[in-house]
């Protein structure tokens, strides 16, 4: 979950490692810190609670510097935001910054106090870094001190590791959590997510579970859990650097939410002919998998989870094959009864979410036929480890609230439920029917967004609210999920979301003139359904909010607000609407004055259970 930097290079690494921080902050805001050893080969330690800005204020005030150090930001999981609690941690001439869980410290911990060892946090990760010094006084170099403290460590580690005795190089291990190292000239780097590096380097090297990494001004040596010597391949990436900007936005989700209909485009190109998917873009093997398809397991959380529950839609009404979807933390501990041929699919903007990672890897036990991952970052550990993918090239998503991956996510999805109905209820007219209402879905967006000025001042009715209630039926139930997850992170007013034909079976209770009732009505095939629902609420003085097609006939009035969306293919409908729920929340936001960028208590990538 947290951030982690690292550098070793022939020049002063203070500003790298606060440049990465910054760039890293979207996965933990609590605290920050960096190590840096010093020309006396002594350790300097800066630490901040709060954003990465703090902690560059206390650099400036008693700079660090030095040519090689670590640096850290961290999302609390062990012990409150508090100094004694961020990274990194020491123990004497050692110093770790760890982005994961050490689930058995607390038994390290009671061992290292009877070694003598203080503890100073309440975190996990000085575990670490006593154990790492207690290896080293035993007379074992850095790396063998390294190797042989992982070897006594339960759960996930990324862990980056300086020693003043040991001034020119860096120690690095992964196993669980995300790590590259940033391939320079005369410089090496190492951190939890490439983004942090960008500025230094395009070329990386993504390290495997279990690798061993030593990185000094001039060298990178890696080797697996044995300390075996290893190869990886370097990489090099093109996408530009830039796209981490806000450009002309006040916040990097409202840049986010209306780059939807580029990168919507972006998700389709060279996907589609004008009547027709191109298959071989899920790679080589996909058309024999997908021969032997007969059902669809997806897992996944938050945002990409409702993801999930919008296919299952498509892929039984559309496909006609069946489809479960599960949160993945509780996928992972639980005994699973597997379908014949049923295609295991996992939905992950980072590619490191832990929970659905460890479903994936659980899943290659259970019997699944294959796996295949939606995702957005090319090389994450999903990615990787799945037999099959689809990227939804929705490019960097800063904003913790997801928008612009989960319309993506949606559209990738859309183009695996084509590729497997072709091969079940779906004919070749029905195809072309979806292939060119996916063609028309970037404008439709746009359309939707040009409506933002609309919707801001829809926002100012929920100013003193503390309680919303979301709306939909059938696919827009999951929609309404959404909306309501969108609205609870960055306003912080708690939100539920409800398919609208269970009012009476409880939250009828629940309204009131105090509470907002958000609804989406497409013009389908339960919109009269929908409007005898919310005349329940209209009769119990409930103030609505309807996002409605245009030819739905609702009518504002006292009680009653309605937004007016252009008319779309039942296929469109659950993109489409997501976007006034984005829009709304963001708004509802502003007017709160909470921060939308980095809503409290969260991180964007969940790399931790």
């Amino acid at each position: 979950m947290c951030g982690i930097v690292g550098a070793a290079a022939q020049r002063n690494v203070s500003g790298i490692l606060l440049e990465g921080l910054k760039r890293l902050e979207y996965r933990g805001y609590d605290s920050a810190g960096i190590a840096i050893i010093d020309n006396q080969n002594a350790i300097q330690v800066r630490k901040a609670v709060g954003k990465v800005v703090n902690l560059e204020n206390s650099n400036n005030e008693q700079p660090a510097k030095g040519r090689l150090g670590i640096a850290h930001t961290r999302w609390a999981t062990h012990g409150k935001p508090a100094l004694n609690n961020a990274h990194p941690h020491t123990s004497s001439n050692i110093a770790v910054v760890h982005n994961g869980i050490i689930e058995n410290y607390q038994e390290l911990r009671e061992v290292l106090i009877g070694r003598g060892y203080e503890f100073v946090s309440e975190t996990d990760t000085e575990v670490i870094a006593h154990q790492i010094h207690y290896f080293i006084a035993q007379g074992n170099d850095l790396l063998i001190a390294l190797q042989k403290a992982i070897q006594t460590f339960e759960g996930a580690y990324a862990l980056g590791v300086i020693d003043s005795n040991n001034p020119e190089r860096l120690v690095t291990t992964r196993s669980g959590s995300p790590l590259v190292i940033g391939v320079g000239i005369e410089e090496n780097f190492i951190a939890s997510d490439q983004m942090a590096l960008r500025q230094v380097t395009d070329r990386f090297i993504y390290l495997e579970e279990g690798d061993i990494a030593e990185v000094s001004t001039n060298s990178i040596a890696i080797y697996d859990e044995n300390l075996k010597p290893v190869e990886r391949e370097v990489c090099t990436l093109n996408e530009g650097a830039e796209q981490s900007d806000k450009g002309e936005y006040r916040h990097y989700m409202a840049k986010e939410i209306h780059e939807q209909p580029q990168v919507i485009k972006n998700t389709l190109q060279g996907r589609l002919s004008k009547t027709k998917l191109l298959e071989a873009v899920f790679g080589t093997e996909a058309s024999s998998i997908f021969d032997a398809v007969e059902g669809v397991q997806i897992v996944a959380c938050g945002t990409s989870y409702h993801a999930g529950l919008v296919a299952k839609y498509w892929f039984e009404d559309w496909a006609g094959i069946p489809c479960q979807v599960e949160v993945a933390s509780e996928f992972r501990y639980r005994k699973v009864s597997v379908q014949k041929n049923t295609l295991f699919v996992t939905i992950t903007q980072s590619g490191e979410t832990a929970d659905t990672l460890a479903a994936l890897r659980a899943s290659k036990e259970a019997g699944y036929l294959a796996g295949l991952t939606i995702c957005n970052v090319p090389n994450s550990s999903i990615v990787r480890e799945s037999d099959l993918c689809l990227m939804t090239q929705a490019g960097p998503e800063i904003g913790v609230a997801s928008t612009k991956a989960f319309t993506t996510q949606l559209v990738a999805l859309q183009l695996l439920v084509i590729a497997l109905g072709r091969r079940h209820a779906l004919s070749e007219k029905d195809e072309e029917e979806l292939v060119v209402a996916l063609h028309q879905l970037p404008q439709l967006i746009a359309d939707v967004l040009a409506l933002d000025p609309k919707i801001e001042k829809m926002s100012q009715a929920f100013a003193e609210k503390n309680h919303a209630l979301f709306l939909g039926r059938g696919v827009q139930y999951p929609v309404a999920m959404e909306g309501a997850l969108k609205l609870k992170e960055i306003s912080y007013i708690h939100a539920e979301a409800y398919p609208a034909g269970e009012l009476k079976h409880g939250p009828l209770a629940l309204v009131d003139s105090d509470m907002p009732i958000v609804a989406v009505a497409p013009n389908d095939e339960l919109l009269g359904k929908l409007k005898s629902n919310l005349e329940e609420v209209q009769a119990r003085g409930g103030k609505l909010f309807v996002f409605a097609d245009k030819d739905s006939d609702f009518q504002t009035d006292s009680d009653t607000t309605v937004l007016n969306l252009p008319h779309v293919a039942p296929s469109l409908a659950a993109m489409v609407y997501t976007l006034p729920l984005q829009l709304l929340s963001y708004h509802v936001a502003l007017v709160k004055g909470t921060d939308v960028d980095q809503p409290r208590n969260l991180a964007k990538s969940v790399t931790v259970e």
